[in-house]
This record gives structure tokens, sequence and C-alpha cells, in this order.
């Protein structure tokens, strides 16, 4: 998993891509989530060109369940995805979605879609649609902990200058692309003897830093992308500081999602994260994403690769 950022040029992309890399963070978000139909049941993404090792994992599980969407009837949301990561994509080419339609049931639609890259798959992710029923109960298992509200803590830009006096370069231009704003619950490990006692958990509000509009499976489809930014943290808190030099090099594996409630990603919501098992270079991580009000939102599961550097 590599952290995201904005647009750039993209080989082979559409002509209006200059004029996306003006706009602002969240723009750029929705252009990104924005596919190009090219067939019936086909379409490309652009990808930004960052000088990244890999494409985003949460950019192409966004833009694969846009095209799963796109090829429903809209009259259903989404309720759950399982997804895989095959193959690292590339920075600055688009990808191609194509979508089979598996079923179309009274009560549930599923859709496959596979990411194609240089002809080669790169990801495949099954979504199944489900409008909601009256079933005459409901409940949840309260969250685990009383957590601080958001405006009480600084969020990571903040937390960084508090620590170093100045973000590095690098870190100023990805602050500036950041589509979402963080804020960790605890305060960010800085060093190896926080890291000692740490447990394999961590938590963080977060919420797109301007208004997504009123479309569901954009707001849905956002989401999507910002569940893959931090949910590994969890794995590797208790081995060494999220911030500064990596002893690992981490990718996404798999990752599934339930959407219980409807929501808005624009909206603060907490997403609180652990890690049950670490073993065999794998990391397993579980995600909660609550609102305000402590109404569970969306559960996710995702296995993470983990290799040291330099082994």
């Amino acid at each position: 998993m590599t952290h995201p950022a904005g647009h750039g040029p993209a080989d082979g992309g559409r002509p209006e891509e200059a004029a996306r890399a003006a706009s602002g963070p969240v723009e750029r978000l929705v252009d990104l989530l924005d596919l190009e139909r090219i067939e019936v049941d086909i379409f490309r993404g652009v990808s930004p060109n960052e000088s990244l090792q890999r494409v985003f994992g949460g950019q192409v599980a966004g833009q694969a369940l846009v095209a799963a969407g796109r090829a429903t009837d809209g009259t259903r949301p989404v309720h759950s995805l399982h997804a895989y990561f095959l193959r690292p994509g590339i920075p600055g080419m688009p990808i191609v979605y194509q979508v089979e339609r598996v079923r179309d049931g009274r009560s549930f639609t599923t859709r496959r879609v596979t990411a194609v890259q240089r002809g080669r798959t790169i990801f495949n992710l099954t979504a199944s649609f489900h409008q909601p029923e009256e079933a005459g109960f409901e409940h949840q298992l309260p969250p685990r902990l009383e957590f601080p509200p958001p405006e009480s803590l600084p969020s990571v830009s903040e937390e960084i200058r508090e620590h170093l006096g100045a973000l590095p370069e690098t870190l100023e231009r990805m602050a500036r692309r950041q589509p979402f704003d963080i804020r960790y619950v605890d305060r960010l490990r800085w060093t190896e003897e926080e890291v000692k006692v740490a447990d394999p958990r961590s938590a963080v509000w977060m919420r797109a830093v301007g208004p997504l509009g009123d479309d569901p499976l954009v707001h849905t489809c956002a989401l999507t992308y910002a569940s893959d930014m931090t949910l590994l943290d969890a794995v590797r808190i208790p081995v060494e500081p999220l911030w500064g030099p990596r002893g690992f090099d981490m990718a996404s594996l798999d990752h599934a999602m339930w959407f219980h409630r409807p929501f808005r990603t624009d909206e603060w919501f907490l997403y609180d994260q652990e890690s049950p098992v670490a073993t065999g270079g794998r990391g397993l991580a579980r995600g909660r994403i609550y609102d305000r009000e402590g109404r569970l939102l969306v559960s996710v599961v995702q296995e993470g690769l983990f290799r040291r550097l330099g082994g």
C-alpha cells in the first residue's frame, strides 16, 4: 500500500487531465472516481502520474466499485465488496475496468470487476448490491472506547510540524493534495520506546476536505478509497514508528467491506483499527467505521504483505 496523492498527467489519459491538475483535492478525488465508459460494461480510469512504487490500492478499489455501480440500475446500494490485489499498478497509466453481470435477483445484484493494465489483471473485485429490508430488529455492539472529538485533535500535518518543525518537501506536497483530513486519536508513535509498549491498535477521525455532492455511490466509493489509507497502520504500530524511515515494504493483499448504514464521507467518521495477528510475512487488520453518534456504518478487513527492506 502506498499513500495517495492527487492527479498528475497520465500517459494516454483524457485531454481534460491538465485542467484537473489545477483543481482542489476533493475535485481531483471526484474526477479520479469519474470513469470513462468506453464500451458497454467497460470503463477506463486515470491514474495519477506520481513518483510512487505502485498505484494506491484504495484508488483501484474505489474506481472498480464505481464501475460495478454503473453497471447496475442504481436503485440498490452496495452492501459488501471483496477484492484481491493481484499485481502492483503502474502510476501514470490508465486502468481498464471490465464488469461481468453475475446476477440480477429479486433482492440482490452481483457484479464482478477485473482491473487490467498493459493486458494484465492487477485487481479483481466482487460487489453485492441490496435494497435494505425491514427486518423488525436492529442491534450493534457499542464502540470499544469513548473517543475524543476530532476538533480537539491535531491534523497529521500539524503533528508532524510539532515534532519536526516543518514538513519535509515531499510531505508538504502530499498534504496539499490530500483529499482527506486525518486526525489520529492516539498521538503518532515517534520513538522506538513508544513502539515497544504499543498495542496493535490505531484510531483516526477522517472526512473529505470538501463537499462530495449527494450521490450515495460517490460517498461509498470515496470511503472505499479512504479505507485503505491507514488500516495497515495497526499492523505496523508495534514494529516501527509510523513516521520516519521504514524498515518494511508493505502492500495490500485483499480487502473486504460491509456497508451497514447510509453515511456521508464529507462528514467526520471514526475509523477504529486493530490487528489481531501478524505472522508469516502477513498482517491482518480489522476496522470499524462509526459516525459521531457511535453508530456502526462500515466494517473492514484487510490482509497486508510485509517484507523487511534490504533483507
